[in-house]
Formats: structure tokens, sequence, C-alpha cells
């Protein structure tokens, strides 16, 4: 549409299904496509048309005409505001059954397989099954729509909690957060209060100045918690009044870090994490392993389908004892070591040096030492040289990010021509685009969806690989 052009609002809109990013998909009655914010499949829209991209339209409801028997009330009441939860408002069958769709759809359209797709394997919570959350400290705060329309002159407060998408200078203030333990909630309306007592200032994204920027809060199922305190400078030693303030209120707390970062964006990546109170690490169990997880370490954010998917990714490797088994993308090592027992030797490459580093401590923990992890770019170190120095593998497994694996990669799959690839993905469509270029040598034998992330439009999905 051009500038000038009237608003289109567009009538009897269908919803049929969920998309990326929370949108909901449907058709109008002359069959064209629309994204859709604010519905959920079953609803009959009224929408404003906003743009047409790449042969769809993208749209936002301006009026439900008919209700879908799908809506359930949300039970968060910052549902809309703090981009968090996307599908509160559907019931939790209906948003298995739409993902295992996403993922259904992905395979045919994209990877043109028309394997199976095993039933979802959902969540066996929807509230609180985060092991970590990250909450940012504005002095502005988010106003919602109704206080916007409601024509008050509301005075601008500082906040703390998550980021409306996008708006990265401000934060929708969070009172009471379902997704992990209540704790997350006590410790940050406590420092909400404590910071206003003390005149403790909330960072500022436009001007990068003020004092307290994020905090990331780690629990295990045990009931410790590991807390980050991200400063944006150390204001004459005035963190550490922060800190005493946190261990002082908080006895939960096992293990106290914290950070001046003194960049304009958040990534803590390459910042140092300064060590304050208590332990070093948290440690958590996944079945028969142990692992000590630091305040950088990446670890699979839902616990309890963490082990689900494991216990997956073990069944479809189907190991004896005598397999070489190579763990790309490994992270923490966390899925080579669950592996470990029942393999001759796993070999993992990671990218990410910190997170080698726990690997191998993770290793010692456990007493494991067939294990053997490298720290580097796959697509720079998985090459003839290394198998004909490790072997070449029985079983492959591959956890890439949400990108996918990087052409060379699969390029160096196909070279490699293992007999089983187990492909772990949390991007059905990324996965897709690899499997479509794996078929030339593979088999795609089945395919298991797992919801890691309840409410949220993303999905975590096993695809079996065989050598044909």
């Amino acid at each position: 549409m051009g500038r000038n052009k009237k608003n289109v609002f567009v009538t009897n809109v269908k919803i049929s299904g969920i998309a990326d990013r929370g949108k909901a998909v449907g058709r109008d009655p002359e069959g064209k496509v629309y994204f859709v914010s604010g519905a959920v499949p079953g609803d009959e829209v009224t929408i404003l048309r906003l743009r047409k991209k790449r042969g769809v339209y993208e749209g936002r409801v301006e009026e439900i005409t008919q209700p879908s028997p799908l809506r359930r009330e949300p039970f968060c009441s910052h549902f809309g505001e703090c981009g968090g939860c996307k599908w509160q408002n559907l019931d939790y069958a209906e948003q298995l059954k739409q993902k295992q769709q996403v993922v259904a759809d992905a395979m045919r359209r994209i990877a043109k397989v028309d394997t199976e797709v095993s039933t979802i394997l959902g969540g066996q919570r929807d509230r609180e099954y985060r092991n970590k959350v990250e909450y940012s400290f504005s002095n502005k705060r988010w106003f919602t729509q109704a206080e916007i329309d409601s024509d008050t002159d509301f005075q601008q407060s500082p906040a703390v909690g998550f980021h409306s998408p996008g708006a990265f200078d401000k934060v929708v203030d969070i009172e009471k957060c379902y997704l992990q333990n209540d704790l997350t909630n006590q410790i940050r309306n406590h420092l909400r209060i404590a910071s206003k007592a003390n005149g403790w200032e909330f960072y500022d994204a436009r001007t990068h100045e003020g004092f307290l920027r994020n905090i990331f809060l780690r629990n295990n199922r045990k009931g410790d918690w590991m807390l980050t305190v991200c400063f944006n400078h150390d204001n004459n030693d005035q963190h550490l009044d922060v800190l005493k303030e946190l261990v002082d209120n908080f006895p939960q707390i096992s293990a106290l870090y914290y950070i001046i970062n003194r960049k304009h964006n958040d990534s803590i990546s390459d910042q140092d994490a300064i060590h304050y109170y208590g332990d070093k690490h948290l440690v958590e169990h996944l079945d028969h392993v142990s692992f000590k997880i630091g305040p950088k370490s990446f670890f699979q954010t839902n616990t309890y389908q963490a082990e689900v998917m494991y216990q997956q990714v073990a069944e479809l490797a189907g190991l004896t004892g005598s397999e070489v088994v190579y763990d790309l993308y490994t992270g923490i090592g966390s899925i080579g070591l669950y592996l470990a027992k029942h393999a001759k030797a796993i070999v993992g490459i990671e990218e990410i040096p910190e997170a080698i580093e726990d690997a191998a401590l993770n290793m010692e923990l456990n007493s494991i030492d067939n294990c053997t992890f490298y720290a580097g770019d796959v697509k720079d170190i998985l090459s003839e040289d290394f198998w004909n120095t490790h072997g070449k593998p029985d079983v492959l497994i591959t956890d890439p990010p949400r990108i996918g694996m990087h052409k060379d990669v699969v390029d160096m799959l196909l070279e490699l021509a293992t007999p089983k690839v187990v492909y772990v993905s949390c991007n059905p469509a990324t996965q897709a685009r690899d499997l479509a270029l794996l078929k030339e040598k593979y088999d795609v034998i089945s395919l298991q969806p797992i919801d890691m992330f309840p409410h949220t439009h993303h999905i975590e999905n096993i695809a079996l690989l065989q050598l044909r």
C-alpha cells in the first residue's frame, strides 16, 4: 500500500493456524493468505491490512467477529504487553496440535519429506518451567495501550521486567511472571523497591547512563539459585551495596556474580563475570548425568523437557557401547555426556571456548573418560583430517543454533556419510532446509517434535536420518 491510500479493512478472515513470532495465519473469502497478530485458530476476524510481503499479506486484528471455542483467558496480567508468552489465550492441547502441524508443513513444503510426524511431546508443566530468566532495568516504563488511550498524563517511571517487542529503550514493568519459580518475582520486586529507597538509578539505553542494567536468575530443581547482576558502572563501589542487599534478604541464593558492562549492547558473552558470593556453579541432574552450570553456561532452559529430549536422542541413537559418536554444536557437552556411557567414544565440537571448558569440568564431575571436546567453528574443524584422527563416526548428533547448519557443514556430512544422523533443531524451517540437502544420501526415518516452551511459538524437533 502506498502512503496516501486509505486503510483497507478485510472482513470474514478465518484463522486456521499459528505461524512464526506468535502470529496467526488465515484466509479471506477470496483465498488470500494473511499473517495477523491478535487472533487464535478458530477465530473469524476483521483485520486492518498492513503490507504485502512475498505473496502474502500481514495485518492486525481490528475486531473478532466470531471468537474461537479454543480461546482461553490468559493467566498472566502482562499478557499481550511483554511479548513473551504469545499463546496463553489458546488452549494448550491446541497449541501442541498446531506446533506439530508447523513441523509437518515445514517438512512437506521445504524438505519435500512425507515422513509421518510423531505426536508432539507436550510440556510436563506449562508454568514455572524455565531455569533461567533475564530481566532488564530501564528508567522508562512501557505504557500499555489502555494507558495511552486513556489520555491520562502518566508520569514516566523506572521499570524492571521485559522489553516490549520493538522497544529497546523501554521495559514492561513486571509484577508477576509465571515462567520461573515465584522467588524470581520476589527478588525482582524487592530490587525495584530497594533501588528507589537507595537511589540506585536504572539504565537509559538511549543515553547509556544509569547504574542497574540486567539481572540473570538461574535455578535448579533442588532449589538453589544463581544470580548475575549487570551494572553499567561500579559507581564508587555502589554495586557492592546491591549485592549485599541480595545476600542479606535471600538465603536461597547459593551463587552470586556481577558484571560491569560498559558496552552499548546487553550481550555478556565477552564480559567477565566476577564471583562475589557462595558457590561458583549450580549443579543440575539429567537422569544419570550431573552438570555444573556457570553464569555464562549454555544449558537447556527447560530442565524437565531437556530430560525428555535427551531420552529421545538416546533412543534414536540406539547405541550398544561400540560406537564412535560425533556431537556437533555440543555446547557444554550435555548430549555427548548423556550418551557417553553407551558409546565407545564421544567427540564434540563447539564454537564457544567457555562452553568447552564447562564440558571438561562436567566430564570430571561425572568421572567420564571417553569424551574429547574441541573449541572452534564446526565448518572449520570437521574435515577429512579430523575424522582420520578420530575415526569416522557410527552415529552423528547435530544440534545447531536457530540458523541451522552452514552449507559447508552439510556438504561435509554428505562426504562423511555417517550411517545414522540424529538432527536436533529449535527451528523446523532451517532444519527442513538442511534435510532437503541431506536427502541426497539420507532417508528421513522419523520426526519427533517436543514442546520446550509452552505458550510460545518455539518448537524443538528431532529428526532421525539413515544413510541409503
